[in-house]
């Protein structure tokens, strides 16, 4: 069946306009552990996939290790002549590709795309074998060498074939499509911009190349046709446009325009690049400005895993939390670590929903672990990791912002030299972004990203929650010159209920009760979101995610479960102060439904434009706002099964409170 479809596709191209075509490798790959004796035990597989799914069901341990993907294609005769290429969306973390037993090449990095040209390997008109060889075990020379999430293992994103002719627009190019538009000078009434196609060939030293941009209305703007000298070592062929009158993109107005690059006038070839044009500012007096608009950012961590799949996620899994990121009134996603994949962003684009992308350079909680080595290859790792990172996702609108480091320490050999030569790379690839980095370390370190964002956690295992208001007045007082924000959050359990407060210093990373991670929040909630000398307030993190370094194999931190379906009391509390189209009304502590005393505080989050009212066995009782869309009644009498209601207009919700002799409960 295998021939069959190969040999209808060639037929297919023979006729086709254009030579470029793209097949889908996901299928029919065989997988097997390096360390097993016989090939014969493989598993049949189809991609993305992990080999760690059993350490997340529970059924076994998670592995770092070393584990083979193999497949056979079959390449018609009709293609000789032809140029052939394999892209990788995603491999964690090392990959080397053997074609017929021939080494083409390795990538060192598991978050990024890669591409290799296997033309010169392949036989014609027969089967021809791949083998990816994958590794997930720390390397002390590819980043992150430290992390607090799982590196799952395996070829996660999705395999390409792609078939062009001795004349194309670059797969190669750091992983990208080849076609990357730089926004030189953008102002309400025009665009100037640098379209760079990265052309590669056999033989040509000159190709004509076709440009159209289309519009977000679909109408075709400008054309060009142009004649370009092909100079090979990695310079782009810079095509300059202007466009008049242009519709900007902004996060509530997310207008996109596509940009088409032919070679020659046959369409030899043929790729499309989806971009919107705007002015990104950012200064401490002002905060982020889209266009010149300010635009305060209410952001969340997103983490690069779930429960039953790993990081083997597909574009419904993007679909579902980009609903519930909405849901929750949030306009930012910080892909923490590394970037996600393409899909992701292109829906942000879509969406109007502002990203931040992390480079992997950051440093687990752990005292046991290394997070920078002074070595060549580590640094000459992260500027690769980073270049690809930038330039990939370059043409995203809706990323704002390049992320350098996270929670690193200055100590160490050269660690400043280091990261500005990383704040210096990405500003000369991209000038029209930011840099940021997130701290919660002191020094000069600070200063060097254009953005800086300090994660705090006051209240927790030290000092008590308005703390938080001291250290932020002094912040904006001594360091008001800093282009500020803020980031938070620590554990919590729905499978975990009490009735103890919250006392600092006093954290078990075995007993993180929902109530302490809603009271952090609460607390913080009620200090920052109103403080806008912050550029923006991020949230840590969106969901739970998966790590061995966990006692239970998760961290707990997310305002929703591991599965991606429970939402924790926090998330009702930052939709009722984010959420300014839908109203959220909702009853605080549900899960805790057996409570020891008879007398009891009813908690309730409310953004109704009417004042909730509470029913307590259906007598009423008063309820005080005691911060933003936060409101708690006095302590009342409760008989054994009390039904507790509260009603906003028309919107309503409901619980009911068993009153036993259980300190503590977990479910």
């Amino acid at each position: 069946m295998r021939r069959i479809f190969i040999f209808l596709i060639s037929i297919f191209i023979c006729a086709s306009a254009s030579a470029r075509e793209v097949y889908s490798l996901n299928d029919d790959w065989q997988f097997f552990y390096k360390l097993d004796t016989s090939s014969d035990n493989a598993r049949r597989i189809s991609l993305p996939h992990t080999w760690n799914l059993d350490a997340l069901a529970g059924q076994g341990t998670y592995h770092q290790t070393t584990a083979n993907y193999s497949r056979n294609i079959f390449v018609p005769a009709e293609w000789m002549g032809k140029r052939l290429f394999i892209k990788f969306h995603g491999v964690q973390s090392v990959a080397d590709l053997f074609v017929n037993g021939h080494h083409v090449g390795e990538h060192r990095g598991g978050w990024t795309a890669f591409t290799f040209e296997i033309t010169k390997h392949l036989e014609y008109g027969k089967e021809n074998s791949l083998v990816v060889v994958v590794s997930n075990a720390y390397q002390n020379n590819v980043l992150p060498t430290s992390s607090e999430e799982n590196l799952y293992g395996g070829i996660y994103r999705d395999v390409e074939l792609i078939v062009t002719e001795p004349t194309t627009i670059s797969p190669l190019y750091y992983g990208t499509d080849g076609v990357i538009v730089h926004q030189n000078k953008i102002t309400d009434t025009s665009v100037d911009a640098t379209v760079s196609v990265y052309i590669t060939t056999l033989s040509e030293k000159a190709c004509d190349l076709a440009l159209t941009v289309r519009a977000p209305t679909g109408d075709v703007v400008l054309s060009r046709y142009i004649k370009g000298r092909i100079e090979g070592n990695n310079k782009p062929i810079n095509i300059p446009i202007t466009l008049e009158e242009p519709l900007l993109w902004y996060p509530s107005e997310p207008n996109l325009y596509t940009i088409t690059v032919g070679i020659g006038t046959h369409e030899e070839d043929q790729v499309s690049a989806t971009t919107g044009f705007r002015r990104i500012e950012a200064s401490a007096d002002s905060g982020l400005r889209i266009n010149g608009e300010r635009v305060p950012i209410r952001g969340v961590a997103l983490h690069h895993d779930r429960a039953a799949i790993g990081s083997a996620l597909r574009t419904r899994h993007y679909d579902e939390d980009l609903e519930q990121i909405r849901d929750i009134g949030a306009n930012a996603i910080r892909s923490t670590t590394a970037p996600h994949a393409q899909y992701l962003y292109d829906r942000c684009d879509e969406m109007g929903m502002l990203a931040w992308i992390d480079m992997p350079f950051t440093r687990a909680p752990y005292l046991s672990d290394v997070f920078y080595y002074a070595t060549n290859s580590f640094r000459d790792n992260g500027l690769q990791q980073l270049r690809e990172i930038i330039l990939q996702n370059y043409n995203h609108p809706s990323i704002v912002m390049w992320g350098i480091y996270s929670l690193i320490w200055q100590r160490g050999d050269n660690v400043l030299d280091y990261v500005r030569e990383l704040n210096s790379t990405a500003k000369a690839l991209d000038p029209s972004r930011a840099t940021v980095a997130c701290s919660n370390q002191d020094g000069d370190i600070n200063f060097i990203t254009d953005l800086i964002v300090w994660q705090q956690s006051l209240g927790w295992e030290r000092g008590v929650i308005d703390d938080v208001k001291v250290w932020s007045d002094k912040l904006h007082t001594e360091w008001s010159h800093l282009c500020s924000a803020v980031a938070y959050g620590e554990g919590g359990s729905i499978d975990q209920q009490t009735d103890l407060p919250l006392k600092s210093g006093e954290i078990d990373k075995r007993w993180l009760p929902e109530q302490w991670h809603t009271s952090m929040h609460e607390g913080y909630a009620k200090i920052l979101n109103t403080d806008e000398k912050f550029w923006g307030i991020w949230i840590n993190n969106m969901y739970e995610f998966g790590s061995v370094r966990h006692n239970d194999g998760i961290s707990r931190t997310g305002l929703i479960t591991f599965d991606h379906k429970d939402k924790k009391d926090a998330y009702y509390l930052y939709r009722a102060l984010w959420n300014k189209e839908q109203p959220t009304l909702h009853i605080a502590e549900k899960r805790r439904n057996v409570r020891q005393d008879s007398m009891q505080v009813v908690k309730v989050y409310s953004s109704a434009a009417e004042a909730p009212t509470l029913l307590v066995n259906k007598e009423a009782v008063t309820l005080n706002e005691v911060a933003p869309c936060i409101y708690e009644s006095d302590a009342v009498p409760m008989t054994p099964r009390t039904q507790v209601v509260v009603k906003a207009g028309e919107m309503e919700d409901h619980t009911t409170i068993t009153i036993g002799n259980a300190l503590v409960q977990s479910r």
